[in-house]
Formats: C-alpha cells, sequence, structure tokens
C-alpha cells in the first residue's frame, strides 16, 4: 500500500506486491555501490549461471527475476524463484535439482573465468546445509539408508540441529561427510554439465543483464528462451 501510495497509484496492484516482496526477501536497492567492471561482469556470469540451470532443470520453481543491482542486505544480484502452488513435500529428486541451482553461479564462475571468488559463499553454505538435512533428516542417502541422524530435543544455545550427534559412532560421522560431500559434487557435476552444453546461451544471458541491470517479466522470458 505504501509503494502504492508512493507512485500515486490509485488501487493496490500485482505489481506493487511483487515489489514489496522483492524487498523482503533481498532488501533495498544501493544503486549509489558502483562495481568494478570486472565485478559486474562477475555477477552477471554468476547470477546467469543460477537462472539458466533453473530454467534446464524439470524440477524447479519458475525463475521470475535476475538483477544485479546491489541490496542493501549486502548481496551484489539475486536470481529470483517463485513457486507456481503451495509445496507441503519436497521428493529427492526436487531437492536434488534445487541443489543444482545453488552451485550454478559457482559453476558459472568456473567456466567462464577459470577460477572462483568469495561470491558462492552464501550459496556454498546453504547447498552443504541443505544435503546434510537430506542425510541426516530426510534419509536420502543411499548408503546410510532411511535412517535419521538429527537430535530436536534439548538443544542447547550455540548447539546445531545438524552437528555430529553425539549418539553415533566416529565411522558413522565419516559416512555422514562423505555422503554430503557426495551430494554437493554431484549436483555442482550436473550444473557444470548444464552450463558446458550451453556456454554460448550462459555468455548471453550473462551480456543481456549486464547490459539490462534486471531482467523480469517478458524481458527474462525471452532472454531465456534464445540462451
Amino acid at each position: 500500500a505504501l509503494l502504492a501510495a508512493q507512485r500515486g497509484a490509485d488501487a493496490v496492484e500485482t505489481e506493487h506486491f511483487l515489489l514489496a516482496a522483492d524487498r523482503l526477501m533481498t532488501g533495498l536497492e544501493r544503486r549509489s555501490r558502483v562495481l568494478r567492471p570486472e565485478d559486474r561482469a562477475l555477477v552477471a556470469y554468476h547470477e546467469s549461471g543460477h537462472a539458466l540451470v533453473a530454467s534446464l532443470l524439470p524440477h524447479c520453481d519458475p525463475v521470475t527475476k535476475i538483477t544485479i543491482i546491489p541490496r542493501s542486505i549486502g548481496a551484489l544480484g539475486f536470481t529470483m524463484q517463485l513457486p507456481t502452488e503451495d509445496r507441503v513435500l519436497m521428493r529427492r529428486s526436487e531437492l536434488m535439482d534445487r541443489l543444482a541451482v545453488m552451485l550454478g553461479g559457482r559453476v558459472a564462475e568456473e567456466l567462464i573465468f577459470g577460477d572462483v571468488s568469495t561470491g558462492a559463499q552464501d550459496d556454498l553454505e546453504r547447498a552443504s546445509q541443505l544435503a546434510r538435512q537430506m542425510v541426516c533428516l530426510f534419509g536420502m542417502s543411499e548408503r546410510l539408508g532411511p535412517l535419521s541422524y538429527g537430535r530436536r530435543e534439548s538443544l542447547f544455545l550455540g548447539e546445531s540441529l545438524l552437528g555430529r550427534p553425539q549418539a553415533a559412532s566416529e565411522a558413522t560421522n565419516e559416512a555422514i561427510d562423505a555422503e554430503v560431500a557426495a551430494l554437493v559434487r554431484g549436483a555442482h557435476a550436473t550444473a557444470r554439465q548444464l552450463l558446458s552444453e550451453r556456454r554460448e546461451g550462459l555468455i548471453h544471458l550473462a551480456r543481456t543483464l549486464e547490459r539490462e541491470e534486471t531482467l523480469e517479466g517478458e524481458k527474462l522470458r525471452q532472454a531465456l528462451d534464445e540462451a
């Protein structure tokens, strides 16, 4: 409602809800923060990697926005995906696709620049956490089977739900770590294969994003189709 009033609108429209959701999830735009040309290009490829992997995998929510405008929360850019329906349960295949999308930005950096940056820190943290949940809480490890290694009760201050369970043996802890690493590496391999096959599309999408700064709506659909 505030955004609608600020823009002199007579009623709250869909665009105002989208802008409000954008601000809540990613913070305010910080156009005053000027990136070096090489950093700007890296962010464009990073976000394009996320978006292209998400558009190619069958179990991903649609990409609704990509931007390389820095935000107040510290992000230099972001890729937004919004579900088309309410979801209660997630299948293993869907979680694996989600892992691959998280690693798409890192893979794009590797393929285009032959190097990696610190920009994937949050992606790596979220991917590692999701993979550990799949192994320890959801029983989605073929090696460890349908067992739960998480502890939900009596968590002390600073104690992680997904920390090493005290009741498990050292061999089991090592197996858990190995399975988590295998899931993340598998997702990384999936993203690398997709982006390697669509390298020219990745370059085209990144250059378009670098020029436009933000892609959404019809421009985004066209850019992804051309990639």
